[in-house]
């Protein structure tokens, strides 16, 4: 039977940040079976791990998927993976390369790949997106649109039409759409994501869309370290770090479910 755990990332409190799925898995198991138990487990993304002999050693090959398709990066479960698995963790991936997690001290940090953003005219009908906010600048990066307002006041106002969303996002061939605005106090900027077209409206947490913030936010606030906060309901927080080309996430996790899959 393989082994299936819950847990909040983002967050020290149990019940807030996000919550991903993770499946420990003794060999490969077929794609379509992924997807079934990612759909079944309906979290934002649920991660497919492989933890057979030696795998600590060469690397452990991890996968991920939402309810509704497999994705190329996600920060949340990848943190949640490792959080599962303690220590200092490889993971291989399809086309994210290598990434290197380190579990201590109750944080998580997450070697990522640092964003290239071009910035982007706005469209004609890209404010009737979001309600009432005024949109200061928008840019694209290797998967989102961002798209930035004022401040977190605005990013708080935000109202999305998710329909309309999920219609831009399969246009520009985007995942989804970020919203983002300075912060006040230890928070530098927060955020909001939209990921209608991939079956999350609203994603609690999203640690792959802070490898876009952190490489847009850093050269325009000018500073290499960063913290920042996600404004959904279930809200979270990320350590941010640029050095290299790479984004290094830091964040906690609170485990809530362990148990097993009878299929």
């Amino acid at each position: 039977m393989d082994e299936i755990h819950v847990v909040d990332a983002f967050t020290d409190v149990a019940f807030r940040g996000n919550p991903a799925a993770v499946v420990l898995l003794p060999d490969e198991r077929p794609p379509s079976w992924m997807q079934s138990v990612a759909t079944e487990m309906r979290h934002s993304e649920t991660a497919f791990v492989v933890v057979g002999d030696g795998r600590r050693e060469t690397g452990y090959p991890l996968r991920w998927f939402t309810p509704r398709t497999e994705v190329d990066l996600c920060g949340h479960a990848t943190l949640a993976a490792a959080h599962v698995l303690g220590g200092r963790v490889e993971f291989i991936t399809r086309r994210s390369g290598r990434l290197s997690c380190v579990a201590e001290g109750g944080w998580v940090e997450m070697d990522f790949p640092a964003d290239d953003l071009s910035e982007v005219p706005a469209s004609g009908n890209l404010p009737e997106l979001f309600g009432e906010v005024a949109i200061e600048a928008v840019a694209r990066g290797r998967d989102d649109l961002l798209v930035q307002v004022a401040d977190e006041k605005e990013v708080k106002k935000v109202v999305p039409d998710f329909a309309a969303i999920a219609a831009l996002s399969r246009k520009l061939s985007v995942r989804g759409v970020i919203v983002t605005g300075r912060g006040q106090g230890e928070r530098s900027f927060v955020s909001r994501c939209f990921y209608p077209e991939v079956g999350v409206p609203e994603d609690p947490v999203t640690g792959s869309a802070h490898c876009t913030l952190a490489s847009w936010w850093s050269p325009r606030l000018g500073v290499t370290e960063m913290m920042a906060e996600q404004a959904s309901t279930r809200g979270g927080r990320i350590r941010l770090r640029l050095a290299d080309n790479r984004v290094h996430l830091g964040g906690q996790a609170v485990g809530v479910l362990r148990g097993s899959l009878l299929v």
